[in-house]
């Protein structure tokens, strides 16, 4: 719990206020204005809510002068390193490690549930062959109240308990059943003899004609891919899912609103849009071009894949997925692809051009993660899927946080209203 160790004074008009000051366990100190309007009678204003804490939380903590990721104050790096994704499932949904037998029994109860309910085919054939991924994704799991009521009631532990393990095993079906729809492939099912990501993989490209056999590479690379996105603090799409899950709705359905906001290309869609962009300058030669393009302020363009909203040094996730994507692009041989050579030259130049430096503009995690994609097989229209299956653990463990949060309240921004004041309505024959 944060602690109230000082006030912070507030003064304008006439007024003057006390504000208490709350001390988290790390980061900077912030100043509890909930009673500010009863007090003052005034709102502060913050567009994007960049300088406003939204809730009191123990998951994820983010440095981005350090560059710095903690999962329950575990580094990226190391878990990235010596972990694997559902240990970090684990870590995340009940804040330690899990031990042998907790670590034994959590992976054979997702592992468990990744079936879908067979009628849910019927759902996805209810779609278009040419909808997007995430547009069936959205669909699908807003559809899952309709077809697993006994984890629907959100004041009931074991039904959140229920809606988290199955929303983590099932959402790897659902991304790669809307895959295999667009392709007009069947479906193939999940295996429970496979690790999370081998059956993944094995669910995305296998097809009923032949034996599928997933390379341990790819299967660990897809792993750290999962990790790396697992969770990230109050983004976008996070924050989505709680002020969905504020009004009391079921998990779901917040889940399917976190969904939504991810497909935006401002955030799950980064690394499409880096890839594309990639592919936009086609060729080495054309770098210089696109470089100037970039540094000039009047102009559109402006590079995919550099810099990063929070991280203001470097992103740490950006490494380990670099390690990954050497481990994968040597492996599949394509160490002379086009594009890859542009990613290449562009990573060398953000390193070293005075302009990149200054402006903080390094390779961040979804220039990297798009290539890795891409190498795999992936279309560009399966990346912020893959994106959704990574951050369903991130999501589940803050919606359960926030609904045991006994300060929970329904969210409720304030606005500063700059619109007409009150008027009188005008007979239509009257209107000039």
């Amino acid at each position: 719990m944060s602690k109230t160790s000082k006030t912070a004074t507030l003064s304008f008009d006439d007024k003057t206020l006390e504000l208490p000051m709350m001390s988290p366990s790390a980061g900077p100190d912030v100043i509890d204005i909930q009673k500010l309007y009863a007090q003052g009678g005034v709102f502060t204003f913050d567009p994007g809510y960049t300088s406003t804490a939204s809730c009191e939380s123990t998951i994820t903590f983010i440095d981005g002068d350090k560059g710095e990721l903690l999962y329950r104050g575990y580094p990226i790096e190391q878990l990235a390193e010596k972990s694997h994704f559902l240990e970090v499932c684990y870590l995340l949904l009940y804040g330690e490690l899990p031990t042998a037998a907790q670590a034994e029994d959590f992976e054979s109860r997702v592992t468990n549930h990744t079936m879908l309910h067979e009628q849910m085919q019927n759902f996805f054939r209810g779609f278009r062959r040419d909808a997007h991924p995430m547009a069936v994704m959205v669909g699908v799991v807003g559809a899952m109240s309709a077809f697993y009521h006994d984890s629907t009631d959100i004041n009931d532990p074991w039904q959140r308990e229920v809606a988290a393990i199955r929303m983590i095993a099932k959402m790897p079906t659902i991304a790669a059943w809307a895959f295999k729809y667009s392709l007009g492939q069947p479906f193939i099912y999940p295996r429970n003899d496979l690790d999370y990501a081998s059956n993944f993989l094995r669910m995305c490209f296998a097809v009923p004609a032949e034996d599928y056999e997933v390379d341990p590479i790819l299967a660990r690379a897809m792993d750290r891919i999962f990790t790396l996105h697992a969770d990230h603090e109050q983004n976008a799409s996070t924050s989505t899912v709680r002020m969905a899950s504020s009004s009391g709705a079921n998990p779901f359905a917040c889940i399917a609103a976190g969904i939504a906001c991810l497909w935006g290309p401002a955030h799950g869609g980064a690394n499409q849009a880096c890839l594309e962009m990639l592919r936009e300058i086609g060729t080495v030669d054309q770098i210089p071009e696109y470089i100037e393009r970039a540094k000039d302020k009047d102009d559109p363009f402006r590079l995919m894949g550099f810099g990063h909203r929070v991280y203001k040094n470097f992103d740490p996730r950006a490494k380990v997925m670099k390690e990954s994507a050497d481990e994968v692009l040597d492996l599949m041989g394509i160490e002379n692809n086009e594009t890859l050579k542009v990613a290449k030259e562009l990573e060398r130049i953000a390193l070293e051009d005075e302009y990149f430096i200054e402006k903080k503009l390094y390779p961040n995690v979804d220039f990297y993660s798009g290539i890795i994609l891409d190498a795999m097989g992936f279309p560009t229209s399966m990346f912020t899927p893959l994106f959704a299956v990574s951050r369903t653990v991130g999501w589940i463990t803050q919606w359960k946080e926030m609904i045991s949060d006994p300060m929970l309240r329904i969210g409720r921004p304030r606005q500063l209203y700059t619109g007409p004041t009150r008027r009188d309505y005008i007979e239509v024959e009257n209107r000039g």
